[in-house]
């Protein structure tokens, strides 16, 4: 579901999966929060290259680890979103908080 990438303080979040749904919100948030704790993770990078679809379960997933590395001054950005994804950040908050990097 998904393949984590350490770089010093810096996790890459590559999903795997084609949904970000509830189906796969539990294993998704559990994982990278265990690593996150584990490594002290001040940035993370989610590769949305493979997500087709997301509902607000992926939602939190994707504000809940902001709002973590928020508290340790920390980053969160997004890349590989597709037209989907990107219309879903439109509608919610997370245009508003995460970075986007556009290739």
């Amino acid at each position: 579901m998904i393949k984590c990438y350490l770089d010093d303080k810096t996790l890459l979040v590559q999903f795997t999966t084609t949904e970000l749904d509830h189906h796969v919100a539990n294993y998704i948030r559990e994982n990278v929060d265990d690593i996150i704790m584990r490594k002290n993770i001040k940035n993370i990078i989610f590769d949305f290259h493979n997500i087709k679809f997301m509902d607000s379960s992926g939602i939190g997933v994707i504000i809940g680890r902001y709002k973590k590395i928020a508290n340790v001054h920390g980053n969160v950005m997004g890349i590989n979103i597709n037209s989907r994804v990107v219309s879903i950040f439109n509608l919610s908050v997370l245009e508003k908080i995460i970075k986007v990097w556009k290739s």
